[in-house]
């Protein structure tokens, strides 16, 4: 099965593609077009979802609300930034950076004090420092190793814990047999008070643990939002989706497992 990971070459998503899966891969220049060739059946997708310093991924909680897919699997993928450049460090003026790995990153672009320049992926960081005297990168070892970069200075994440979580996506369910954890989007009909507490109450009934809820903007109207839930796989799940429906629109997402990263 062909796998569609955002490119180019060196980004995490693409590490993460070929330590896990291997196979055949083809890079995407954006999350969102991701989700479309999904959707027209040129393979599986892995898009990550949440980072544990920097939260919710928009673009792919928009793919999410904006395409027809399922998730089918999950994979936690722990993620450590370097500091990589030609230039002494003490001589560096400008860091380019990806938006999020700036945020996971921020301790050390606060206490060197020069500006951050954002980009599209790590590996168009990489590229940018090519054509940048004086500048520096913040990049992945792979992507260092690709664009043969020496590293100033490893792990500058902010948290040694920082993990990722990505998603494999698809046009149809996965197996239920096995799964850990289920996803869904729930849109209310209606603004009303006690809404999210009769929502969060249908699961809190039959015991199930919701490990995570995140709102979105609907982009509707201002001040409308949706919600998406995970939970962790019961046999009652079925039911309190049956009771939820009574209460609220919602997108079953799929139920799936935890595929687990080599080291």
């Amino acid at each position: 099965m062909t796998l569609i990971v955002l490119g180019p070459e060196g980004t995490f998503s693409h590490e993460l593609a070929v330590r896990v899966y291997g196979g055949e891969i083809l890079l995407a220049p954006t999350i969102h077009e991701i989700f479309s060739m999904v959707e027209q059946g040129l393979g599986d997708g892995l898009v990550p979802i949440e980072n544990s310093e920097a939260g919710g991924v928009g673009a792919t909680l928009d793919g999410l609300l904006q395409h027809q897919v399922y998730i089918t699997a999950e994979l936690y993928m722990p993620v450590h930034h370097h500091l990589a450049g030609f230039t002494p460090l003490d001589s560096v003026t400008v860091i380019y950076a990806h938006p999020q790995t700036h945020e996971q990153c921020s301790r050390i672009t606060n206490e060197m004090k020069i500006p951050v320049i954002h980009t599209s992926s790590n590996a168009a960081s990489a590229r940018e420092l090519a054509g940048s005297p004086g500048s520096a990168a913040i990049v992945s070892s792979m992507t260092a190793d690709l664009y043969k970069i020496p590293l100033l200075k490893g792990n500058v994440e902010n948290n040694p814990g920082n993990t990722t979580r990505f998603i494999r996506i698809a046009r149809t369910k996965g197996k239920e047999k096995g799964s850990t954890k289920c996803s869904i989007l729930v849109d209310p009909e209606k603004d009303q008070p006690g809404l999210l507490y009769q929502i969060l109450g249908v699961f809190a009934e039959r015991g199930i643990n919701l490990t995570r809820i995140e709102s979105r903007p609907s982009k509707r109207r201002m001040g409308e939002y949706l919600f998406f839930i995970d939970l962790a796989y019961l046999p009652g799940c079925h039911d309190a989706l049956v009771a939820l429906r009574e209460k609220s629109r919602f997108r079953d997402l799929g139920c799936y497992q935890e595929v687990k990263v080599p080291e």
